[in-house]
């Protein structure tokens, strides 16, 4: 069928996603075992590097021509991921609570306050809209013939328009989360052009109004993938443990094509590396094994044990089409007497709330940054990371499995914008709010987030997103995750701003701030367990009086702990024009109005990773309560 693009999509709420493939677990395919063991999948091939390229200042000035193939090339070149700002094409801006163009040009949210119809233009004709143009030109591999081809975008910002060959392949938002699009019906033999339109601002903006610098542009790495006839599509993995402490693992593997494939074998290998389960069955669109496990080793922070489990979709002759691979830890969590358990005991968070962030490539990190901070956290006593406020990029979430730091995986929202007003609550025009246009649209946001990262053991709560106020929209978030994983907790701290919701919102009681005296009367008359999603708020020399919420962290077992605001600080590396040497910038040094200025500065460590002194206050007490 096909699809004529439009750019009042950018204007509308309920036009999110055209042609974008369903979310699916993270996990990679090879082509063979051997392969698996390299880790260089034959199946992938990495689009990164230059791109053409060209900036157009206003949506309204936008031509879609520039992805004909025979367009010609565009003037500029920019690698990719990168964002457009840091490449020098627009204005870097911070903003911590208010919208961007606030004071410059009125906007209202679709459908607030009594308004029935689309604004006309909103931003597809906005002059504060603008455009990066990319083209890339590529060639399918020889071996990929006959194979099914799909694209893979890690996190694009904020809205995306894809052709390929001239053909409209389709749209997306979410700037966070992996957008996958099939391009099998478009390509052609020989050379083959890629064009994609990123617009800076869409109706996504309204609910992408995070504490941090405003990009734009193609920020995560671009991926080819080839995917053979009884592809392993999806694989949903759910590792329980009994009362007697035997284990039980339910794997439920989809298949695209599977007629394509005569059978499915699943391999379960324990965390030294041996394999205690082979099972094979038909194929068919969805299998289930159920598996035992005899006292299997638990996922925790001191001993991150995990299984690894192989899917392999085969042939009449027993051969393997492709190999899959994905992992899993068997743990359990409860809660009784406004008490979390992990694994029987007591649970205490000693977290840190992180942003992705360089001060060379802003979010646009590598995996050393990962590393990096890996080693930062467990140096330190940090056991727990908020993923503040979006979903991360991939390779994070299989660091934290492999080095036992609990996550809290939040959802790409906050529309802190549309409630708060000059410090003030006034959610009038609140989104999502109790609006049935953009329900959808954050029900997308949560089931991409728990779809994707479902397998992940060092996932104990999904957070529903971030200082969005609360209404029906986000309390149907919440019975999603509670109907599709029973096994986590659910968090959101901003039902606290309405309480008639909170017996629909959030398995924890979840404040910002709250002085040790508020948190200990809550303490004293809880009717959930407690979490600090944030504290401290380190700017400056700061995390002084960290010992009183210590004290309340021993004194009381409903107080989980907390996540530190935040890890890093938020500022880029520039050469300074009168002495060449490298400097930091932060919020407003780059003569962006509006800004919140150097409130961009309030993380533990340094822009380039360097500690603070109070990282030391922050060992010294987190050093208590870990291992």
């Amino acid at each position: 069928m096909t699809i004529t693009p439009s750019l009042t999509w950018l204007d509308d709420p309920e036009v999110f996603r055209v042609n974008k493939l369903p979310a699916h677990s993270d996990h990679r395919w090879f082509e063979n075992a051997e392969a698996v063991k390299t880790g260089t999948s034959s199946f992938e091939r990495s689009l990164d590097g230059e791109w053409e390229f060209d900036f157009v200042q206003s949506a309204k000035d936008f031509d879609a021509g520039f992805a004909l193939p025979d367009h010609g090339p565009l003037p500029h070149l920019i690698p990719v991921p990168k964002h457009i700002e840091l490449a020098g094409y627009a204005q870097n801006q911070y903003i911590n609570t208010m919208y961007p163009w606030d004071g410059r040009h009125f906007r209202r949210p679709p459908y607030t306050l009594g308004q029935t119809q689309l604004v006309k233009g909103l931003f597809s004709q906005a002059e504060d809209n603008p455009v990066g143009l990319y083209r890339k030109t590529f060639t399918v591999p020889k071996a990929w013939a006959g194979l099914s081809v799909r694209i893979h975008f890690g996190g694009v910002e904020e809205a995306m328009y894809l052709w390929l060959n001239g053909h409209f392949i389709g749209y997306s938002e979410d700037s966070f989360a992996p957008a996958e699009f099939d391009l099998t019906a478009a390509l052609q033999a020989g050379p083959n052009v890629l064009a994609v339109a990123v617009f800076k601002r869409s109706t996504a903006a309204f609910i992408e109004d995070q504490d941090m610098f405003r990009f734009s542009g193609i920020f995560r790495s671009v991926t080819l993938l080839a995917t053979p006839a009884g592809h392993v599509e999806d694989i949903a993995l759910s590792p329980q443990v009994t009362a007697d402490g035997s284990g039980v693992l339910t794997a439920t593997i989809k298949l695209l094509e599977p007629a394509g494939a005569a059978s499915v074998r699943l391999t379960v290998q324990e965390p030294a590396g041996a394999v205690i389960a082979t099972r094979t069955a038909a194929a068919k669109p969805q299998v289930t094994f159920t598996i035992p496990v005899g006292a299997p080793a638990l996922w925790a922070p001191g001993q991150p044990a995990l299984y690894t489990i192989t899917a392999e979709p085969l042939n009449q002759d027993g051969s393997a089409l492709e190999v899959a691979v994905a992992e899993c830890g068997f743990r359990t969590l409860t809660v009784a007497d406004n008490v979390v358990s992990l694994n029987g005991q007591r649970l205490i968070l000693t977290g840190v709330n992180r942003h992705e962030w360089s001060a060379q490539t802003g979010r646009a990190i590598t995996r050393a940054d990962m590393v990096r901070d890996i080693a930062t956290f467990k140096a330190n006593h940090i056991n727990a990371v908020r993923t503040c406020h979006y979903m991360d990029q991939l390779a994070w979430y299989r660091l934290c499995d492999q080095a036992g730091i609990i996550v809290m995986a939040e959802c790409n929202l906050e529309s802190h914008g549309s409630w708060q007003k000059m410090s003030a609550v006034e959610p009038s025009y609140n989104v999502p709010g109790d609006l049935p246009q953009w329900q959808a649209v954050v029900m997308d946001r949560a089931q991409s987030n728990y779809e994707t990262l479902k397998n992940h053991p060092a996932i104990l709560f999904w957070s529903l997103g971030n200082e969005s106020y609360a209404g029906a929209d986000i309390a149907a978030m919440n019975a999603y995750f509670k109907r599709v994983d029973p096994l986590r907790l659910t968090h959101y701290e901003g039902v606290s701003q309405n309480r008639a919701l909170e017996g629909q919102i959030s398995d924890l009681e979840s404040r910002m701030y709250l002085p040790p005296a508020g948190v200990e009367d809550y303490l004293q008359h809880a009717s959930k367990p407690f979490v600090l999603c944030e504290y401290m708020h380190d700017m400056g020399n700061s995390c002084g009086g960290m010992g009183s919420y210590m004290a309340l962290l021993k004194k009381y077992p409903n107080f989980l702990g907390g996540f530190i605001w935040d890890y890093i600080d938020q500022a880029l590396e520039v050469s300074d024009p009168l002495t060449g040497q490298p400097v930091m910038q932060y919020g407003g040094d780059f003569d962006e109005r509006c800004a919140d200025y150097e409130f961009s500065a309030d993380g533990l460590v340094f822009a380039d990773r360097t500690p603070k002194p109070a990282l030391q206050e922050v060992r010294y007490y987190y050093g208590q309560f870990t291992s």
